[in-house]
């Protein structure tokens, strides 16, 4: 997805402020939405996907850390904390319950800019995998059936297949794009987000964990070959069930 594309909520309760923001964004080529407390937020991830939150730790009724501690609970939104608290254990709290960043007011509209963008970069791909995967149930291909809702892999006998957490998001990653060559900085995006290191290579080693487990299935063999130069091919059609 594009940047300008990307849809952001601005969980704001100062009128003004929220103005500002959501005006900087949308003049900058973003989508938003302004919300003033945590019910206009939650009516607005029931209507449509949410690429980041920007969102303030002092609110009417639920408060930005408690939102933040709900939403990591529930989804994999991205999220940006501002506030005019600036004490630090104000921001170590924000962080250790899951927000991607802190910015205290009064904030350079500029920096602002730059930490959204930042976070949109690093969790981009993670998050539009794990949306996707929230959303569909189940995808079906060669005789097999992955389910989201249960992490489970079911081979063409019937018999589970064992997968770790990883190893699911990984051929999660494959089947909600099949038969489309894909890079090993995609793969990395999806499947490791916010944590990823441009440098890191566990992307050729979860592939093949991924090919032996497949390979436990008589279907399963030579179901993602390798691309030489540019990644990884799931070469056979998938079906959502």
């Amino acid at each position: 997805m594009s940047e300008d594309k990307s849809f952001i909520a601005v969980v704001e309760d100062d009128p003004e402020i929220g103005a500002l923001v959501t005006g900087l964004l949308k003049r900058e080529g973003f989508e938003a939405e302004l919300c003033r407390d945590a019910a206009a937020f939650d009516r607005l991830r029931d209507r449509r996907r949410i690429d980041l939150a920007i969102l303030d730790l002092m609110l009417p009724g639920e408060d930005g850390l408690s939102i933040c501690r709900r939403l990591r609970a529930e989804d994999e939104i991205p999220i940006l904390m501002v506030t005019a608290k600036a004490e630090d254990v104000d921001r170590i709290v924000g962080l250790e319950i899951g927000a991607d960043d802190y910015l205290a007011k009064p904030f350079n509209p500029r920096e602002l800019l730059a930490r959204a963008r930042s976070i949109l970069r690093r969790t981009r791909g993670a998050h539009r995998v794990a949306t996707i995967v929230a959303r569909a149930d189940r995808w079906s291909f060669a005789g097999m059936t992955l389910d989201a809702g249960a992490r489970t892999l079911t081979g063409s006998d019937g018999k589970d297949i064992p997968l770790t957490g990883a190893e699911f998001d990984m051929l999660a990653a494959f089947v909600t794009h099949p038969q489309r060559v894909l890079s090993r900085d995609q793969l990395l995006d999806w499947t490791r987000g916010r944590d990823a290191n441009p440098f890191d290579r566990s992307v050729d080693v979860m592939v093949g964990k991924v090919r032996r487990q497949l390979s436990l299935d008589p279907n399963g063999g030579d179901l993602i070959k390798t691309v030489r130069g540019g990644g990884y091919l799931f070469t056979v059609p998938v079906d959502r069930t």
